[in-house]
């Protein structure tokens, strides 16, 4: 029997992808780079996120002026800081709608990327010298990175492949990512005690700059396939609106469902989110166990998400289409939460969430990216990073708050109203393969 025989199923198609498509290469390490600079930094947003010291996240000066509205900020720390940064997704988008609208490929991607790792170098010094405020300003900043840079990678993996390539890759492309997403908090374990935290700018700066270096690699196959295609070239600066991508969503009906879709699937994760922290204070108010809840957590969602990203992703989306991976997560998380609504225990909160984000990052991400092949450049860098960004962000805010009302009421409610809410996604799923269905046949590449 033959080497390439003996390798287990999900290895063998990676190899045989490989062998195909030389362009896998450089894009696994794109994604693998990207998320793990990504979640080098995690940790540190995530200690900001949960500080119960104010003066550690806040401004002085902010701190006083809502002490002066009668609006302690300890009570409201998520809250302020998923609103301000929506407000800062809104304010970019029509930045990057103009960077995007008349600048080509090659300027507007590592001029993205080129930012985000100025900003990085500006966090080192502000984390180094200990300014006051900084905490505020990096989960923010971070915020922002996370859903731009990731957007900006799945839109030019649809410059790259076709709609065929994108359901037989976009699960091994994930698991590259999630292979980061497990190195990052390795790095940041073992490096924050021993460099601190400001040295961990650097740490991701160095992986940012890798990413930009794979754009450089990658775009030759991205103006190969547009050639072949013949697509409008990403070469040439694509015009429109700067607030195309919002006013699009709002006249397309696939993006329409795509981005109600996107809403209420964030509204879910929130509701999850501030309810799972709620239940893991009453019952683990020990510090340390509390994080190793959390630590087990991440860990499930990561391996789990591998495996069905390496095993089942494929098969999945090649044979069957997007359907089952835009379905199988909402009736899941139906049946998740009606369980959560009766019975709020830890060990069920920590399964229902396991399963709700590996769902996610294994099959309704690359199910979603695959139908971004089809559409227009400007659908995909405008509108696709609008419902990643704005869309995203804005989910993030509602049910912030909504999960303040209804935590009144106990978990229970919150669990309850998460039903509906996950109904209400996979109605919007439903309504985004309708739409699909309409789309035009991917042009032949003969």
């Amino acid at each position: 029997m033959s080497g390439q025989q003996t390798l287990p199923r999900g290895w063998r198609g990676l190899s045989g992808a490989m062998a195909q498509t030389p362009a896998l290469g450089w894009t696994f390490v794109y994604f693998f780079c990207l998320l793990s600079g990504y979640y080098v930094l995690r940790p540190v947003r995530e200690a900001m996120g949960a500080a119960a010291d104010v003066n550690a996240v806040f401004p002085p000066a902010m701190i006083q002026f809502f002490a002066g509205l009668g609006m302690p900020l300890d009570k409201y720390i998520l809250q302020i800081l998923f609103t301000c940064t929506f407000v800062i997704m809104l304010a970019l988008q029509p930045l990057y709608g103009w960077l995007v609208s008349r600048h080509p490929r090659r300027v507007f991607l590592p001029t993205v990327y080129g930012f985000f790792i100025a900003t990085l170098l500006l966090f080192y010094g502000l984390f180094d010298s200990g300014v006051a405020g900084r905490g505020m300003a990096f989960f923010l900043w971070l915020t922002v990175f996370n859903l731009f840079a990731v957007a900006v990678f799945w839109s030019f993996m649809a410059d790259i492949y076709t709609n065929v390539q994108a359901r037989a890759y976009y699960g091994y492309i994930g698991a590259a990512g999630t292979l980061g997403a497990f190195l990052g908090p390795v790095l940041t374990r073992t490096l924050v005690e021993s460099v601190g935290i400001a040295n961990l700018m650097l740490v991701s700066a160095s992986l940012l700059s890798i990413c930009v270096l794979c754009i450089i690699k990658l775009r030759p196959y991205a103006v190969a396939r547009e050639a072949r295609q013949q697509l409008s070239s990403g070469e040439q600066p694509m015009g429109g609106e700067v607030w195309a991508g919002l006013k699009l969503i709002v006249r397309e009906p696939l993006l329409r469902w795509l981005a109600v879709l996107m809403l209420l699937a964030v509204g879910v994760g929130t509701l999850l989110y501030n309810e799972q922290a709620a239940i893991v204070r009453a019952h683990y108010p020990d510090p340390r166990q509390a994080t190793a809840f959390y630590a087990t957590i991440d860990l499930a969602v990561n391996t789990l998400t591998l495996v069905v990203q390496l095993l089942i992703t494929r098969a999945l989306l090649s044979r069957f289409g997007i359907a089952p991976a835009l379905l199988i997560p909402g009736i899941g998380i139906i049946l998740g939460f009606s369980i959560l609504a009766a019975s709020p225990l830890p060990i069920i909160v920590a399964i229902v969430q396991v399963m709700t984000r590996s769902s996610e990052f294994s099959l309704g991400k690359p199910a979603r990216e695959t139908i971004y092949t089809r559409v227009g450049r400007e659908w995909r860098y405008k509108s696709g990073a609008a419902i990643d960004t704005v869309v995203y962000r804005g989910g993030d805010l509602t049910f912030v708050w909504l999960h303040k009302a209804f935590a009144i009421f106990g978990s229970s409610a919150v669990f309850g109203l998460g039903v509906l809410v996950a109904s209400g996604m996979t109605f919007a799923a439903w309504r985004v393969l309708g739409e699909e269905k309409k789309l035009a046949p991917e042009r032949s590449e003969g």
